[in-house]
Formats: structure tokens, sequence, C-alpha cells
């Protein structure tokens, strides 16, 4: 499966999207079945078409992939302004602190110190038999 999702893009970027992917809301388009070749042409003409998006646009195109980390395959194009990292085989969103953030009680949780975990404690054993189902 293909998804892409759009913000505030020009009319163009739907239409086309429109042309080969079905819109199931706006601005979200879904392709069940979409060949590399097809999604790579698709993508190279929005790419073609980037320096169109205004500031407080973009496209997010994704697709199962199980190279990828969490198995999916990411592009972005415009917004979002976020930054994906891959940790650990995950995709993980970096976001910065803005003032809505409290960054004095940020700072305070980093310097709790954690209980140690005692033998018997139900989380240990939880854990001791997930490890042994693998």
């Amino acid at each position: 499966m293909t998804i892409a999702v759009t913000r505030n893009t020009p009319g163009r970027f739907n239409g086309f999207l429109a042309s080969c992917m079905q819109e199931i809301a706006p601005g979200v388009y879904v392709a069940p079945v979409m060949k590399k070749s097809v999604r790579e042409r698709v993508w190279a003409v929005m790419m073609e078409w980037n320096e169109l998006l205004p500031d407080d646009s973009g496209v997010v195109f994704f697709w199962k992939d199980a190279d990828a980390p969490s198995g999916l395959q990411i592009r972005l194009l415009g917004w979002p302004k976020k930054e994906f990292i891959e940790h650990e085989g995950l995709w993980l969103t970096l976001r910065g602190l803005t003032e809505a953030h409290d960054v004095e009680a940020l700072l305070e949780q980093g310097e709790v110190e954690e209980s140690s975990i005692e033998e018997g404690d139900p989380m240990l054993l939880d854990l001791e038999r997930l490890d042994g189902k693998r």
C-alpha cells in the first residue's frame, strides 16, 4: 500500500495524485498496489514541482518496505518540518522544544533517580516469561 498525505498543496499536486491514486479523504491518497517504477515516477514528478510549494505546504509519501526502519519507507516534500531518525530499526520523530514545553520540569525529570529493580519484581518476571517465548 502506498499513501500520500498533502497539506495546502497547489491544485496540480492534488490533481496529479488523484489521477494515479484514490483520494479517500481531503488530501489523503492511497494505492493498494503500486509498482516501484510507478511510485518512483510519481515521486519524481512531485520533486520537479517542489519549488511551487508554499512554506506551509508539503507532501508525506510512504509505503511498506521490509528493509526500511519500522518496515516503512518515508519521503517528505516541504512540510512537515520534522526530522525522522532511524534508531535500532525504528523511525523516530525528532521535535525541538518550544515555549509550550516546561523545560525546567523536563530537566527535573532527567535528574530523578530510578529505583533499582529487585529480585521478584513483577516486571522482571514478565520479561523472563517473554524471553522464554522467543
